[in-house]
């Protein structure tokens, strides 16, 4: 009886043992999946503060583009016709469900996770998964070309004037990230506009929590030459500096 009893009670320690090492390794896990999101946004603000091209100032004279955003995603607003280049090739107005939008003057242009995207035309198709997506998401991304005409500042439109040859600059990489066909065309997701003025693209690249919307936002001025954040995953990384 005394050697049965041991035994259950050696048993009943092991098993218990293995309990508490188990909890200890969720309880690790637990708050290192928690860490990782705080990690990151730490991450963000620290290197959003820090500016690359620390020198840029905002010319005088030159071409004025709009950063736009709606609280997650930003766009480069750009003229559709420059000395510089030309957009009517990449988002024609005949893409577009109302063609007579294509006449507007503006484009404003941003990159995307694809699913999100096409999934999301109002904030009340808004779910866990895509916002979800849009953070952290991974997966292929789209290129979102909205035509406009004459867009003014506001809340959440800001100008920023760069000199011509950044604009050149800017331009050519944001150019880079439409696909093309064996025609050299732009890819248009033909009917999954959000209205009648918008359109959206195969873009090259994917998208994941380290290239976002506005990391490209980011990416694309300081290819330009012109003063943002190292990194901008966040659409207050590139806004803040126009406040």
């Amino acid at each position: 009886m005394d050697r049965r009893r041991r035994f259950l009670n050696r048993i009943a320690y092991v098993t218990l043992r293995s309990m508490r090492r188990a909890l200890r390794i969720a309880t690790r896990l637990l708050a290192a999946l928690l860490a990782l999101p705080v990690l990151y946004f730490l991450a963000a603000l620290l290197l959003g503060a820090v500016p690359a091209n620390a020198n840029w100032v905002e010319p005088k004279e030159g071409v004025t583009i709009f950063l736009r955003t709606n609280g997650v995603h930003t766009w480069i607003v750009v003229p559709k016709v420059t000395p510089e280049m030309d957009w009517r090739p990449y988002a024609p107005g005949a893409h577009l469900r109302d063609p007579r939008w294509g006449g507007g003057d503006h484009v404003a242009l941003g990159y995307g996770n694809r699913t999100f995207y096409l999934e999301t035309p109002t904030w009340g198709d808004l779910t866990m998964k895509n916002a979800f997506l849009a953070m952290f998401g991974q997966g292929r991304s789209l290129i979102h070309a909205d035509h406009t005409h004459r867009p003014q500042p506001n809340e959440w439109q800001r100008p920023l004037r760069i000199t011509h040859g950044q604009y050149a600059k800017l331009a050519a990489h944001m150019a880079k990230s439409f696909q093309r066909d064996a025609q050299g065309r732009t890819m248009p997701v033909l009917g999954r506009g959000y209205g009648d003025s918008d359109m959206f693209y195969e873009a090259i690249g994917g998208y994941n929590a380290f290239y976002t919307c506005n990391a490209w936002t980011g990416e694309a001025l300081r290819a330009a030459g012109i003063k943002t954040g190292l990194w901008t995953p966040l659409s207050q990384s590139i806004m803040w500096r126009l406040d």
